[in-house]
């Protein structure tokens, strides 16, 4: 049998060819895999991050906000939220706790241009500049601080969401009825962690 060899010029059309095709395969690839945004829901090409004064990501959450002292809430700012954010909605919990989840802070219906929550936020229904408060698993109004049993450190989880819409529930509903209400309306999450032990 006469066997012919590739040239070079065949060669190095072969090549790119494979490049481009396996360049196509990764990014569609990439398009299928996890996010924090739900399927269906906006992304945005600036990181969408909260922030703390009071601590840093990872950090010790100061004594003055929990309920061993002043228990006031920190204060929290946020950058870059997406295009079409009308409200932010807050959620912080402890997933150490030894019952399970614990709720210490509901907060939703904050304005879309907001970007800051300044400290010790008043524990009532409707803060001033906006935004309604739910209700903590300490059964109370507003923001509850860490307040675990002695022994090892717990997580508190600070969830901001950006909202395309604003909920317009009622003050003083829980977690679970504004993370019901929030569902289809997710543009981004940003997160902080702080941690606390007695």
């Amino acid at each position: 049998m006469n066997r012919r060899r590739c040239s070079r010029g065949e060669l190095s059309f072969f090549f790119v060819a494979m490049l481009s095709l396996i360049s196509s395969l990764c990014a569609a690839q990439a398009g299928n895999g996890a996010s924090n945004v739900a399927p269906g829901q906006g992304t945005q090409s600036m990181p969408f991050s909260i922030s703390s004064s009071s601590f840093s990501n990872g950090g010790d959450i100061p004594k003055k906000f929990t309920c061993e002292d002043s228990d006031v809430s920190p204060d929290l700012r946020w950058t870059d939220p997406p295009a079409g954010t009308q409200s932010f909605a807050l959620i912080v919990d402890d997933p150490d706790a030894p019952a399970g989840r614990w709720t210490h802070w509901v907060l939703f219906d904050l304005p879309g241009q907001a970007t800051t929550l300044a400290e010790d936020r008043p524990k009532i229904e409707e803060i001033p500049g906006g935004g309604r408060q739910g209700r903590n698993d300490f059964r109370k109004i507003g923001y509850g601080g860490p307040c675990p049993p002695v022994g090892k450190p717990h997580r508190y989880f600070f969830k901001l969401y950006a909202l395309d819409t604003k909920l317009n529930l009622k003050a003083g509903v829980s977690e679970a009825e504004v993370e019901q209400a929030m569902k289809g309306h997710v543009l981004a999450q940003a997160e902080l962690m702080g941690k606390y032990k007695r």
